[in-house]
């Protein structure tokens, strides 16, 4: 009698290998490759996939990599610089904000349809909402007059925010304005993203991608003879 394969549950029921479809999801989200790019790369592996399926991959899985990376995360550091970012979403220019702290390690990140002051606070909402993510300090924006408002009536809302210092001196931004780089490159490879929805998760999947890269992951690799490789990091987290 032919025994069962032991499975992750998020694979069940699915035609193809869990190492293809982790493949395939961390190779998009890590390199500048199109669907179809990895099509043609799963063809010399023998494997016959189509885009629309590794576009799925993409959506289902990368929430679920994410909180399991998010186990081993480093916490950022409380001093942040918070900037926004033009992405372009089905035509449309829609914004990325993002915070990351003195060192260039990533905070949050949060697409929003505009520059308004509602915006901003769902921001700020949602990084100080994040497991393991300490209450910033000191904050440094730049001119938005929406986000200045935004964080004035946060304290209103929620008194920690009144010992919050908010800055605004542009070169304190550099950092952050670097760092968009990154998401930058990768998202000009893609020709769009071409829903709100889709465009979300995507673009977490990139900022974890682009976590990993700047080592905030602690993970209990073994083999400390040499550095692991990207795939050895992933195999432990996930």
């Amino acid at each position: 009698m032919a025994t069962r394969i032991s499975r992750d549950p998020i694979y069940r029921r699915r035609r193809f290998s869990a190492e293809t479809i982790e493949l395939c999801v961390r190779w998009y989200i890590t390199y500048s490759l199109s669907y179809r790019d990895l099509v043609a790369m799963m063809a010399e592996r023998e494997i016959v996939v189509s885009h629309t399926t590794i576009m799925r991959w993409v959506l289902q899985y990368v929430p679920e990599y994410e909180r399991r990376w998010s186990r081993f995360a480093r916490a950022p550091g409380s001093s942040w610089r918070m900037d926004e970012t033009a992405v372009n979403v089905r035509g449309g220019r829609h914004y990325l904000y993002r915070a990351v702290d003195k060192d260039s390690k990533s905070v949050a990140s949060l697409l929003c349809t505009d520059r308004s002051m509602e915006a901003a606070q769902a921001f700020f909402r949602s990084a100080v909402a994040r497991e393991g993510t300490p209450w910033p300090g000191k904050i440094n924006v730049d001119g938005n007059k929406a986000t200045h408002r935004g964080l004035r009536l946060l304290r209103d809302e929620d008194c920690r925010w009144r010992t919050v210092q908010v800055r605004t001196r542009r070169y304190l931004n550099n950092v952050v304005e670097q760092d968009h780089r990154a998401i930058k490159q990768r998202c000009a490879s893609m020709l769009g993203l071409k829903s709100f929805r889709s465009a979300t998760t995507t673009l977490s999947g990139i900022e974890l991608a682009h976590r990993i890269r700047k080592r905030q992951y602690v993970l209990p690799v073994e083999g400390h003879e040499r550095a692991p490789s990207l795939k050895e990091l992933w195999d432990a987290a996930v």
